[in-house]
């Protein structure tokens, strides 16, 4: 494996993780729901993260800021466009599988 220096490596990851939220940006019939319980994590989990991660260089985000980023648009009006209700079955799993609080 080549070796990478950190300025590629990081490079690299951010262009993963832009491609990876365009996905999702494209992929609106794929509901959070369905990701957390497939995945673990959903576009929520992205933004928070994304906001821990300006957090920890002293960079102040809302929760509603992150998300635009990741949505690419104000999350209500996401929900208002493509949340749809999710079934019985989908959320019993949500809640056997949802992360706890420790």
């Amino acid at each position: 494996m080549n070796t990478l220096s950190s300025d590629q490596k990081r490079d690299f990851e951010a262009a993963a993780f832009r491609r990876l939220v365009e996905h999702l940006r494209n992929r609106t019939d794929v509901q959070n729901i369905d990701l957390m319980n497939l995945a673990g994590f959903c576009r929520n989990c992205l933004s928070n993260w994304y906001r821990d991660a300006a957090d920890a260089e002293g960079i102040v985000l809302t929760k509603e800021e992150s998300r635009e980023i990741v949505y690419g648009m104000p999350y209500s009006e996401w929900q208002a466009r493509h949340q749809k209700d999710a079934s019985p079955e989908a959320k019993a799993s949500f809640e056997a599988n949802r992360p706890r609080e420790n």
